[in-house]
């Protein structure tokens, strides 16, 4: 006990220390010992689910942003803009997923070795997924599922995850095209933003931050348990404009620790960084998180493809080689479960995570990350590397690997099958000759160096 509290200590001095190197990439370490601890922990998860939820599952249609007049938007032939709006409103009279089971959310992203979740408790249709004593637009107060026992659903969702032992976060859109402080109706909608000056019309901007500061202390505020992760959405809208030095200190006395995430808001309230659907170029060495979708859309679509497991388990190889953590957006059914061909997928990645975890949780970056389709990390004390062989669709492994640098000292473990291999190495070239008959999947390697 003595000694790792020597070591988390150290491991904060050596935070609070880079705390004070101002900024990089336009991040910004947090001073709070709290939030820099929590930091560290979450960097040891590597791989977290976020989870899509609302009106836009019941069509299974791209969530929320068909609302929007903007000019890459795509809606059905003959329908009027306004009919549109009306018609998406309209699913929240019709939202009634009767087979809610939230616990079967945890069970099923627990055994896919995820370890943090972030639940969308409302997104930019306004449309919340809590049962907020602000508007009755929500699962709790509009449509046939108000009467359910689980009608507050975010508080069910949090405590299923919190059962399973995940780090539990918090996703709220900013932006609330149903407010009409945001979209005020004497206008018209022309695109993402306020459709208003607000020097011409102050009360109806002051209405808009009055109700999503409101929103934001329901969730904090205890109502929900402790949460680990406050996930803001919606760039265009900053936190500060909303309230948020004033909300996050009493949220963190509520849940110590609590990392906030104001998306694409560089500055002290965006503790880590979130590139979407993309993996940075190079390494990072601050908090960052690549949030990538399982489908083509971040909710449910009937039939929609889904990535295959080893590009996930390929992809998350990379991002952990270059700092970062993967969030996968899989999104529940209109009834409320998470469907059998996205559970046998994830099962997939699961099982490979349980023999081949090591090479990814609780790791951190190493200098030589990357030699072509392998992927190089470290354990946390530096002792130990490891190496993933991110093994192509569509493609078979090959008789043997080779790589540049990173020379393991003594043998290699295949964590695949716990069987050691001799490793060759000559002019600062290793060469591994693979097992005959291995699995078609992505390889993990430990060594020494």
């Amino acid at each position: 006990m003595k000694r790792i509290i020597i070591l988390l200590a150290a491991v904060l001095i050596g935070l609070q220390a880079r705390a004070q190197d101002n900024t990089t990439d336009g991040y910004v370490w947090p001073t709070d010992p709290a939030v820099l601890e929590k930091l560290d922990r979450w960097q040891d998860l590597k791989f977290g689910v976020l989870m899509h939820w609302g009106l836009y599952s019941v069509p299974g249609i791209v969530e929320s942003w068909n609302l929007c007049n903007e000019d890459w938007v795509v809606r059905p032939e003959g329908t009027t803009y306004e009919g549109y709006k009306q018609w998406y409103w309209g699913l929240s009279q019709v939202f009634n997923p009767v087979d809610f089971h939230p616990e079967q959310w945890a069970d099923v992203f627990r055994r896919a070795g995820m370890k943090y979740m972030i639940f969308t408790t409302k997104h930019h249709d306004g449309f919340c997924l809590f049962d907020s004593q602000y508007t009755d637009f929500s699962i709790a107060k509009a449509g046939p599922f108000k009467g359910n026992p689980k009608a507050d659903a975010a508080k069910y969702v949090f405590d299923a995850f919190r059962a399973q032992d995940f780090m539990v976060g918090a996703y709220f859109s900013k932006p609330d095209w149903h407010c009409d402080g945001f979209w005020n109706p004497y206008y018209a909608t022309p695109n993402r933003h306020i459709n208003y000056k607000v020097e011409m019309h102050p009360e109806w901007w002051e209405k808009y931050v009055t109700y999503t500061k409101n929103q934001l202390k329901e969730l904090t505020g205890g109502r929900y348990g402790k949460l680990d992760i406050l996930w803001l959405d919606g760039g265009w809208i900053a936190g500060e404009q909303v309230g948020l030095p004033e909300i996050l200190p009493e949220a963190r006395r509520v849940s110590p620790g609590l990392l906030c995430v104001d998306r694409t808001i560089e500055g002290p309230n965006e503790n880590y960084q979130t590139p979407e659907q993309s993996v940075p170029n190079r390494q990072i060495d601050h908090p960052w998180e690549s949030c990538i979708t399982l489908g083509n859309d971040w909710g449910w679509v009937k039939d929609q493809p889904y990535k295959s497991a080893r590009r996930v388990i390929g992809t998350l190889a990379e991002i952990v080689a270059k700092g970062g953590c993967m969030v996968l957006g899989v999104g529940p059914t209109p009834e409320g479960i998470i469907e059998e061909r996205a559970e046998r997928l994830l099962e997939e990645i699961g099982r490979w995570l349980d023999r081949c975890g090591e090479a990814i949780y609780g790791t951190r970056i190493t200098e030589r990350y990357n030699d072509g389709n392998i992927w190089f990390s470290a354990s946390k004390d530096g002792r130990a590397l490891y190496a993933v062989y991110a093994l192509p669709d569509g493609e078979s492994l090959p008789a043997t690997l080779e790589w540049t640098g990173n020379l393991p000292k003594g043998k290699v473990t295949l964590l695949n099958t716990g069987k050691t291999l001799k490793a060759s190495i000559k002019d600062g070239k290793v060469t591994l000759k693979l097992p005959k008959n291995l699995p078609q999947e992505p390889l993990a390697f430990r060594f020494e160096r």
